[in-house]
C-alpha cells in the first residue's frame, strides 16, 4: 500500500485550498458530533442526579399486601362435592407500614452482587414536626449516616452542621428549617401516629435543590426511627447504588429473580423523566446522522471533482501499468486520510467547545451545569467512524477513476 499512500497524499497536497476546505468542513461536522454527544451525555447525567435528589438507583421494599377472595360453602355441600361459592366482591387492602422480612439476609446477599456499589437499610414513615405554634407533616427517615451518604450523597447536600444522627439528633431541610424558624443547635419535637415522640436537636441542615423535598424529609438515627414507627429491629426499605445508573433497570430485574421482595429502579419510578430523556437521545442521534451524512456527501463531492481534475494523471498511471485495483485504492486512501485528519481536528475542537460551555452554563445555585470530560472511548470510536465514513464516501469516485480508459484519459 506504500504506492497508494504516496499518490493519494500527493493528490491531496496538489488539491491545495480544495483539500483544506473539505478537511475543515469534515472537522467542523465531527466537532459538532463530538460536542453534542459529550455535552448531552453529561447534561443528561447531571439532570438525572439533580432530579433524583437523594433517591437511590434501586430500592427494595416489602411485597404489597393483597386481599384475596374468600370461599363460602357448608359442610354438606363440601361432602357432596358441590363447588364452593366464591365471594368476588373484594376491597383493596390498605398498606400498613411494615418491615422487610429477614432484611439482614437480603443485605448479605446484596453485598455479594458485583453490580452493587453501596447499600443502606432505612426506616421511613409519616410524622409531625413541631416547634412552638408551628407544626408540619413530613416523612421521618431513620438512617445509618455513612452507608446512606454513600448511596444518596446526602453529605454533599449539607449547607450547615454535620451529618450526625446520634440518638437525639435530627437533620432538617433548609425550607423546613426556615418555616419552623430553627437553626443548628435548636430543638424540635418529632411525633408519629404510633409514638408521642420527643424533642430532638438540629445537627444539620440540607438542601436537595427543590423546596418540596426540603420540606418533606427529616433524618434521624435508624434506632430512633424504629422506635418512633414501632418497628423494633426492622427496616421499611433497602436502598442501593449501582456502578452505572443507566444500568439500574437491568440490576433491578436480576435482583427480583433472587430476592423475594419488591425491587424497583429509579427508571421505573421516574417514567416521565425517562420519556423526555429518550426523546432527547433520539433527536441527538438524528442530528448526528444528519451531520455525518453532510460530511460524507462533501467528501464524495470533492473526490468526484478530483477524479475529473486528475483524469490525465490517472490515464498516465494506467498506461504505465498501474492496475485498476491500485487506482481504486488511491482514492479510498484519500477518503481515509480526510476522515482521519478531520476526526483528529474535530475531536480537539469538540472538546474545547465542551470545555468552554461547561464554564459558561450554570445551574440555579451557581454551580456548573455539567463538567467536560476527556472521553477517550468517544474519541476513538468517532475517529474510527470518520475513517470508515471517508472510505465509504470515496467508494463511488474511486470506482469511477478505476474504470477510466487509459487512452481516452490521456487525450482529455
Amino acid at each position: 500500500m506504500r504506492f497508494e499512500w504516496i499518490v493519494a497524499w500527493r493528490f491531496l497536497r496538489e488539491g491545495g485550498l480544495q483539500t483544506a476546505l473539505i478537511i475543515i468542513g469534515a472537522a467542523l461536522g465531527i466537532a459538532f458530533i463530538v460536542f453534542i454527544t459529550g455535552f448531552l451525555g453529561e447534561l443528561q447525567r447531571d439532570i438525572v442526579q439533580r432530579t433524583l435528589g437523594v433517591q437511590p438507583h434501586v430500592t427494595i421494599k416489602p411485597l404489597e399486601e393483597v386481599a384475596r377472595p374468600l370461599r363460602q360453602g357448608d359442610a354438606r355441600g363440601s361432602s357432596r362435592g358441590d363447588a364452593p361459592i366464591v365471594l368476588s366482591d373484594v376491597q383493596p387492602r390498605g398498606q400498613r407500614l411494615r418491615s422487610i422480612d429477614q432484611w439482614q439476609a437480603a443485605v448479605a446477599r446484596l453485598r455479594e452482587n458485583p453490580d452493587v456499589r453501596a447499600i443502606s437499610p432505612l426506616v421511613a414513615g409519616p410524622g409531625l414536626v413541631t416547634r412552638g405554634d408551628s407544626n408540619k407533616s413530613l416523612s421521618i427517615i431513620g438512617i445509618v449516616a455513612q452507608p446512606y451518604a454513600a448511596v444518596t450523597r446526602l453529605d454533599q447536600k449539607l449547607i450547615a452542621g454535620t451529618l450526625q444522627v446520634d440518638p437525639g439528633d435530627v437533620l432538617l431541610g433548609r425550607d423546613l428549617a426556615e418555616d419552623l424558624g430553627v437553626g443548628i443547635g435548636d430543638t424540635v419535637r418529632l411525633s408519629t401516629p404510633t409514638s408521642p415522640g420527643d424533642t430532638y436537636r438540629v445537627r444539620g441542615i440540607f438542601d436537595l435543590g427543590a423546596k418540596n423535598l426540603n420540606q418533606l424529609y427529616a433524618y434521624v438515627g435508624l434506632a430512633t426511627a424504629q422506635a418512633l414507627h414501632a418497628l423494633p429491629g426492622g427496616v421499611t426499605s433497602i436502598e442501593i447504588t449501582v456502578d452505572d445508573l443507566w444500568d439500574a433497570q437491568r440490576v433491578a430485574s436480576d435482583l427480583s429473580l433472587t430476592i423475594p421482595h419488591r425491587v424497583e429502579s429509579w427508571i421505573q419510578t421516574n417514567q416521565q423523566l425517562m420519556v423526555a430523556l429518550s426523546n432527547q437521545t433520539l433527536m441527538t442521534r438524528m442530528i448526528r446522522f444528519t451531520f455525518g451524512l453532510v460530511v460524507a456527501i462533501g467528501v464524495a463531492s470533492v473526490l468526484m471533482v478530483a477524479v475529473v481534475q486528475k483524469t490525465r494523471e490517472i490515464g498516465i498511471l494506467r498506461a504505465m501499468g498501474t492496475s485498476r485495483g491500485r487506482v481504486l485504492r488511491v482514492f479510498l486512501v484519500q477518503g481515509a486520510i480526510i476522515g482521519l485528519i478531520g476526526a483528529v481536528l474535530g475531536c480537539a475542537v469538540g472538546y474545547a467547545l465542551a470545555l468552554f460551555m461547561s464554564g459558561v452554563l450554570t445551574s440555579a445555585d451557581g454551580s456548573r451545569l455539567f463538567n467536560a470530560h476527556l472521553d477517550f472511548r468517544l474519541y476513538f470510536f468517532t475517529t474510527l467512524g470518520a475513517v470508515v465514513l471517508g472510505v465509504v464516501s470515496a467508494a463511488l469516485p474511486a470506482r469511477r477513476a478505476a474504470r477510466l480508459d487509459p487512452a481516452q484519459a490521456i487525450r482529455m
